[in-house]
């Protein structure tokens, strides 16, 4: 399986709060969450990048969110988001998440690196990263990402969390796709690989 992360962020490289996560507001103070709006062609994309996971790999903050959410609602009968979380493998990073509480989920606490490289030797198309920051930079840094997807909304927020920090190693990233919706939203396909 190749390792996908799927990413939305502001024009500033923000990438903190896109949704409604209570949770993101307890972090650095942060008050403009829900910035991200999806419009149908968006969505869309969105779909059929869900329909092509064998299994998700989430940081522990991102997988308590999808938890509290796609993880207690009930099956709507016709999306690919709810059908593909709540039937495929979960694995999150994390050394203090000790029970959790969805189905068909797996802690990966220590060697995370090898039980990644383990994931991705398997048979499959993709082990997707929705989200998950700390995770997603710890990934780059360690050469375990295929391919960066970001979905860049047409807003600057002016605060919080970016993508990237503002001090780093250097990165060359290979447009694989692009595309933009009528509303703006950009869609970036990228093969990361060190300078």
């Amino acid at each position: 399986m190749k390792l996908t992360t799927i990413t939305q962020i502001s024009v500033d490289g923000v990438m903190q709060g896109p949704g409604v996560n209570p949770a993101e507001g307890e972090r650095g103070g942060f008050e403009r969450r829900g910035w991200a709006h999806f419009d149908n062609e968006a969505g869309m994309v969105m779909d059929e990048i869900f329909q092509r996971a064998d299994a998700f790999l989430f940081g522990r903050i991102t997988y308590e969110h999808f938890t509290d959410t796609w993880g207690t609602w009930d099956d709507p009968g016709n999306s690919p988001i709810w059908t593909a979380l709540n039937t495929k493998p979960k694995y999150v990073a994390s050394t203090t998440l000790t029970a959790p509480r969805w189905t068909k989920t797996t802690i990966l606490a220590s060697e995370v690196a090898t039980a990644i490289r383990d994931l991705k030797a398997k048979p499959g198309r993709e082990l997707q990263l929705h989200g998950s920051g700390d995770l997603l930079r710890w990934l780059l840094v360690n050469d375990l990402i295929d391919e960066m997807t970001l979905f860049t909304f047409p807003v600057v927020v002016g605060q919080g969390i970016r993508l990237f920090p503002d001090t780093g190693r250097e990165w060359a990233l290979e447009l694989i796709e692009s595309r933009a919706t009528s509303s703006g939203v950009t869609i970036q396909v990228y093969r990361p690989s060190a300078v």
